[in-house]
């Protein structure tokens, strides 16, 4: 069962109706029947399970939940991969995009083979289409929120960072040092997995964290630059305004990394 098809049941609240009568037969056969109907549910809901399907997350949720792990994880992003089938968030009656729990598990796997296995778009919507097939399969990826309420928020020590980035952890040591890293103190956030992945990568190119540290410098320009245009948003109290500045400063962000990317790409084809 695709998600699409799961999607007209994630509106309905799985709690019984305190209307409902419960002390004569005919209510506890309606009984009996829910909980007939919520288990018929539960047994063809798409992958992952277990987790909750109730959309009360703001895209602006979304993007909190995957920004340390995604930094450039942004609004038009999610919008593509919705435009490609790969996520269907509920809409409001306003128009509005609301996701689940379950939806950002979707979402962080569908980041993830891009990120880590390069995969192309088509080849993991065909995963996600086979793993909703038969959601209770041991070959899955386990989803990382389940029985959680809210997005864990993990704190890397050097030497995880180094496992998980493959890489050796003087690597991490000389990154951090050279203040490449997002640290807090002597843990890091989860961004500094995907940094330290990106400098091994290029390391082997013979590219030393020293080199790299223009590169910081622009991008916290760039930065700043961002708030300065967001900031007069994020001052209001309203919260529509606040998540119009999350919007714009995430979209600001994708289309600064574009940019570099174009002149990168023009630079080198220029080197003959």
């Amino acid at each position: 069962m695709t998600a699409g098809a799961a999607r007209v049941h994630r509106g309905t609240d799985p709690a019984h109706d305190p209307a409902e009568g419960h002390e004569h037969d005919g209510g506890h056969g309606h009984d009996r029947a829910h909980d007939d109907r919520a288990s018929d549910e539960a047994d063809d809901a798409p992958w992952p399970r277990g987790i909750s399907r109730q959309a009360t997350m703001r895209i602006s949720d979304v993007l909190r939940a995957l920004g340390q792990e995604f930094p450039s994880v942004s609004h038009s992003k999610l919008r593509f991969l919705e435009e490609q089938g790969l996520i269907e968030p509920v809409r409001t009656p306003s128009g509005y995009r609301q996701y689940s729990q379950a939806d950002v598990e979707r979402l962080r796997f569908v980041l993830t083979e891009q990120r880590d296995s390069y995969m192309p778009l088509k080849v993991i919507k065909e995963r996600l289409a086979a793993m909703d097939a038969d959601p209770d399969s041991a070959e899955h990826p386990a989803p990382r929120l389940a029985g959680a309420g809210e997005p864990a928020r993990r704190r890397w020590t050097a030497q995880s960072v180094a496992e998980a980035a493959g890489v050796t952890e003087e690597f991490v040591q000389n990154l951090a040092q050279a203040g490449l890293l997002p640290a807090s103190g002597s843990t890091f956030g989860s961004g500094a997995v995907e940094v330290a992945r990106i400098a091994g990568a290029l390391a082997e190119f013979g590219i030393e964290p020293r080199h790299l540290r223009s590169f910081r410098t622009a991008a916290d320009r760039q930065v700043t630059l961002v708030d300065q245009v967001v900031a007069p948003l994020r001052s209001q109290q309203a919260s529509t305004a606040r998540g119009r500045a999350a919007s714009m400063a995430s979209d600001m962000a994708e289309l600064f990394t574009r940019l570099h990317a174009a002149w990168i790409r023009q630079g080198v084809d220029d080197l003959g």
